[in-house]
């Protein structure tokens, strides 16, 4: 049962999350607000290559318990052979059973909106299941001053 666990929260360590960039209960400086309406809604998605960090950590750990399990064996030169074939081979088979690159998929928006001053704007961001946009939906342009933009329905 121990077992059981210990497998389940090892793979749902690994399972990526998109999610969007927000954090709770902090007030963030705003550049400025401009209001329109949503001229055009596009739902995108975004492939993302993701390098497993700890891949050669791994790969590192097959090889000295690979090691480790073949200095049991023989004695002499016979034991310093099975050490470097047991690492060998441990190392392997770290390497075959994990892939270094994961793929992300991130499930976007892209939004084109008309300013009330009469500016065209494209935004893509994050989809928010709460908050789904319609054409002629009025809208919200919150420029931060990270640079960044978030639109948001006005209510």
């Amino acid at each position: 049962m121990k077992a059981l666990l210990v497998c389940i929260i090892l793979l749902a360590s690994n399972i990526p999350f998109a999610s969007a960039q927000y954090e709770r209960n902090k007030a963030v400086p705003v550049d400025k607000v401009l209001f329109g309406k949503v001229t055009s809604v596009r739902r995108i998605t975004e492939t993302e290559l993701q390098q497993d960090r700890n891949h050669g950590w791994k790969v590192f750990g097959g090889a000295l318990i690979g090691g480790s399990i073949g200095n049991q064996f023989g004695s002499g030169s016979g034991r310093a052979l099975a050490t470097v074939l047991g690492a060998m081979l441990g190392s392997s088979i770290a390497n075959d059973n994990n892939d270094p690159i994961k793929q992300i998929t991130f499930q976007l928006v892209e939004l084109m909106i008309s300013i009330d001053a009469g500016d065209e704007y494209m935004v893509v961001q994050d989809l928010d299941p709460n908050m789904i946009f319609h054409a002629q939906d009025k809208i919200r342009m919150i420029f931060l001053t990270d640079g960044s933009v978030r639109i948001d329905k006005q209510f």
